[in-house]
């Protein structure tokens, strides 16, 4: 047991993982070189720590100390303690739930070795908001999906944001990067997956008529918000699809496409 010790100084070096987290441009440099993520929120934490992440250390105020008493008590790692008005000069903003912890990150896994045992993955294409990106890991988690694999250029899935909105999805779904980009996509062809590029084109082939839940390995391509997927990455697939629309809307959110089409994919 870890006991949780009172911080006064928000100059503390103690508390130097939780500094600037709202500088989205200093944490995606810092998190990864550094090897840390910032699970923020009771949920959060415990989700990380069950899924095997090694706390470095624990940022409560007062109040939470009852809450998150039996994760106090199983930490090898600094708990502290400071005021509300504390964690928001050091973090930049109100941590209305006044938990957060500072978490080791793992190594990613070969993504020819996730697609070994995976029959249904997402591949990402330039997705750099944050908010999409957890949205999409939420998705993949609730309907089954076994793995989603990055370009280099998506934004971290262990960015604080992207594991917020996720709820901790982005514990549960294993991820890998490809790279290069877009010549890695051969590495999920050679896997025997059936390519399915997801885009509003009027000349793509309705989701559903391919009965994708029928095809013995599946990845879904998904762009980034606006600009959808590049053209080098649609003409890698085998086939671009579509989710038909209705009263003259052209496209979902991708997170709501994402939904859609990982439900098409997974259920009969």
């Amino acid at each position: 047991m870890s006991e949780p010790s009172t911080i006064t100084d928000p100059a503390d070096p103690r508390l130097a993982d939780y500094t600037g987290l709202t500088d989205v441009e200093l944490r995606r440099r810092r998190e990864p070189a550094e090897g840390l993520f910032i699970a923020e929120g009771e949920k959060v934490i415990r989700r990380a720590l069950s899924a095997g992440y090694r706390m470095r250390s624990m940022l409560l105020t007062a109040k939470w100390l009852d809450v998150m008493s039996d994760v106090i008590a199983a930490a090898d790692a600094p708990v502290h303690v400071v005021e509300p008005a504390l964690a928001e000069a050091v973090t930049g903003y109100h941590v209305h739930r006044g938990a957060l912890a500072s978490m080791e990150r793992k190594p990613l896994p070969d993504a020819a070795d996730l697609l070994a045992g995976a029959r249904r993955v997402a591949v990402l294409e330039g997705l750099v908001d944050h908010t999409n990106l957890g949205a999409i890991f939420r998705s993949a988690a609730a309907l089954g999906m076994d793995a989603v694999l990055l370009s280099p250029d998506c934004a971290d899935p262990l960015y604080r944001r992207a594991v917020k909105v996720s709820m901790g999805a982005v514990f549960a779904v294993p991820y890998a990067r490809l790279d290069p980009w877009p010549t890695a996509l051969d590495t999920v062809r050679d896997a025997g997956f059936t390519l399915l590029a997801l885009t509003p084109a009027d000349t793509a082939v309705d989701l559903a008529t391919l009965a994708p839940h029928t095809l013995p390995k599946t990845a879904l391509l998904l762009g980034a918000e606006g600009e959808g997927l590049t053209p080098r990455a649609i003409a890698a697939a085998h086939h671009p699809v579509r989710i038909p629309m209705a009263h003259g809307i052209d496209s979902l959110n991708v997170g709501a496409a994402a939904a859609v089409a990982f439900y098409a994919v997974t259920t009969p």
